[in-house]
């Protein structure tokens, strides 16, 4: 029995040929059929279906960055003017800044001017009028010095002599002397 074993598996070995099934030549040409078969196939479906796919995919992908690219510089060249409004706006704004300040630079400088000369006539009319009132008691004060004097001069010739002196009298010595 162990040789009935061997033997069919042997007889089962004879009837198989050896070696790798693509590489017998007995089954090159329906091997070289199928390829060009299947190549023909897979080139059919590149270029009638997966090539145009392809390429439209490629083309709408670069229509896409073209129409980015375009609107990016539409956006560059809309940023660039209103940059330029803005700068030509700020200039102004800033010449009308300066004209308004000088303009009430040059009121207030007024202002102060007019200020300056009113208190400086407000200061000679007091002036004026502190010298009217100093020259009115200086002549007050004359007057009294004066009376003074003659009552003085009354009163010494009086006491010295022990007459009497008229007022007229007294005055005119005064006058006179």
């Amino acid at each position: 029995m162990a040789q009935a074993a061997t033997t069919s598996t042997t007889g089962v070995q004879a009837q198989q040929p050896a070696g790798f099934p693509p590489f017998k030549t007995e089954t090159f040409p329906s091997q070289i059929f199928w390829l060009v078969v299947t190549f023909a196939v897979l080139f059919v479906v590149m270029w009638r279906v997966a090539g145009p796919r392809i390429n439209g995919v490629i083309t709408s992908r670069r229509n896409a960055i073209n129409d980015d690219i375009a609107a990016a510089d539409k956006a560059r060249g809309n940023a660039e003017s209103a940059s330029a409004a803005y700068m030509t706006a700020l200039a102004g704004a800033r010449a009308r800044a300066q004209g308004v300040a000088e303009d009430n630079r040059q009121k207030l400088n007024a202002e102060t001017a007019k200020a300056k000369a009113d208190a400086e006539a407000e200061a000679h009319r007091a002036m004026a009028e502190a010298d009217a009132r100093i020259a009115a008691s200086r002549m007050a004060a004359q007057g009294h010095m004066i009376k003074a004097a003659e009552e003085a001069a009354i009163a010494i010739v009086a006491r010295l002599t022990g007459e009497t002196v008229a007022p007229d009298d007294a005055a005119r010595a005064v006058k006179e002397g």
